[in-house]
């Protein structure tokens, strides 16, 4: 049987971990791995977390399984983060999934068995599961405008022109904030201009917020999917704890299905809870259990927003730095965009030429279509970054 496989794509970020970590090179920097990292160049367990973690060691008394659609108490936590009270709870139907991906995994499988001609739509360009996955499952995938290569900006124009001739009943996939991997973002007004062209077409919204916190605030962030969803008939939503929590290796996210329709909510729930029992059972609780345990508790909920606003700040300060810097080196404006855009990744349009000069002239690890970590910097790489760049011509 096994003769029968065929070779599959190498993932290009892990052939990067591993080119980065046999480059013997002791300046080299890694811009490559979608992982927040302090100063020192580690990605810390936040304080809070620990705090939960302990506490959920002191108390709890068995590991028997949770349910289908994991820990009560993780759903509503995460709702209630994402959505506020955009939406009313019981129009939310949510199960708990290994990660972002496996939300966005069991979104895609929802759609597929609701609407198996459905063509599911993607930004240009967009995160590299969105369309691994899409593929995998023989869906159909269509594209819209949505980064301008040379404003490195949104250009929306394209964009709107795209989605207003998106057919009916067709999935259109969004990023909630931070847009990976370009950082470029919409505004509000331009959301609300999207929103108006997916009620006209009768699209319907899935949108995938990896990032919340990360961008311009906890609130600020969830803005955008809080307006489709109160707004929208029917609104799909992957959120994942990875980053805003930093609990990346515990494999915690979240999968809802809004609709303006309460009747429907507990026919999607069962099927939710159906699609998990296919895929995994049970879904794991560690990381829920985290999240939950902060988000229950006043102070510990108090804590972690402060650090992850600390996480934010420093993001925005590094985007300021190496900005600065290379507008002093350029003489130019040209790399404002840096400073502009959120999140921990911009796309600085650098040719995939230039990208491998950059590794191996300067020994600087970014992603081929030149998406680089915000994160992976700090005040001793900057200086180096912006060097390199410019002696790359970019």
């Amino acid at each position: 049987m096994f003769t029968n496989l065929k070779p599959q794509p190498a993932d290009k970020i892990l052939q990067l971990i591993q080119m980065y970590r046999e480059d013997p090179r002791d300046t080299k920097i890694d811009l490559g791995v979608g992982v927040y990292k302090d100063a020192t160049g580690n990605t810390p367990v936040m304080r809070a977390v620990k705090s939960a973690e302990q506490k959920i060691w002191e108390d709890q008394t068995s590991k028997a399984y949770t349910g289908l659609a994991g820990d009560p108490a993780f759903g509503d936590a995460m709702v209630s983060l994402v959505l506020g009270n955009a939406v009313d709870r019981d129009a939310v139907a949510a199960v708990a999934t290994p990660g972002g991906t496996g939300a966005i995994r069991q979104a895609l499988e929802l759609i597929k068995m609701s609407n198996p001609d459905a063509t599911v739509w993607i930004s240009n360009p967009t995160w590299p599961n969105h369309p691994s996955i899409i593929k995998y499952l023989g869906m159909k995938m269509g594209e819209y405008r949505y980064f301008d290569s040379e404003t490195r900006g949104v250009d929306f124009d394209g964009m709107i022109e795209d989605l207003s001739n998106i057919p009916a009943g067709d999935v259109v996939l969004l990023h909630g904030c931070c847009h990976n991997p370009t950082g470029a973002n919409l505004t509000l007004a331009q959301w609300a201009e999207v929103i108006a062209v997916l009620q006209e077409t009768n699209a319907i919204p899935f949108v995938d917020i990896a990032y919340q916190g990360f961008g311009d605030g906890l609130e600020e962030d969830a803005a955008a999917v809080r307006m489709i969803a109160s707004e929208m008939p029917e609104t799909i939503i992957a959120a994942s704890c990875s980053k805003n929590f930093g609990i990346y290796r515990e494999r915690t996210g979240v999968l809802m299905a809004v609709s303006q329709d309460k009747a429907l909510r507990d026919l999607t729930q069962a099927n939710l809870a159906f699609l998990n029992r296919q895929n995994y059972s049970f879904p794991p609780d560690h990381g829920a259990r985290i999240v939950s345990t902060v988000m229950g508790d006043d102070a510990l909920a108090a804590e972690w927003k402060a650090e992850l606003e600390e996480v934010r700040l420093n993001m925005l300060a590094l985007r300021e730095q190496l900005a600065s810097e290379l507008q002093r080196l350029s003489g130019s404006d040209r790399f404002a965009f840096i400073g502009q855009h959120r999140g921990m990744f911009s796309r600085l349009g650098a040719t995939p030429e230039q990208v491998e000069m950059l590794r191996k002239d300067h020994g600087i690890y970014m992603v081929g279509d030149s998406r680089l970590n915000i994160a992976g910097l700090n005040a001793e790489t900057i200086p180096v970054l912006a060097k390199a760049i410019i002696d790359c011509g970019i």
